[in-house]
């Protein structure tokens, strides 16, 4: 039987991978409460490709 609550997965991406023109996509798999966060992630997270912190956002 599956747990009852509102814990989600949700992925994280970055926002700064297509600017930059380089191939591939930094994404960061996390669990969020959607009754204490209804609306979408924005957490500073390291793009290895780009090798520096980055903005990640919430992805559907």
């Amino acid at each position: 039987m599956a747990k009852k609550g509102s814990r989600v997965q949700v992925i994280l991406e970055c926002t700064e991978q297509k600017e930059s023109g380089k191939p591939g996509t930094s994404r960061y798999i996390t669990t969020k409460n959607k009754k204490n966060t209804p609306e979408r992630l924005e957490i500073k997270k390291f793009n290895p490709i780009l090798k520096k912190m980055t903005v990640h956002k919430e992805i559907k």
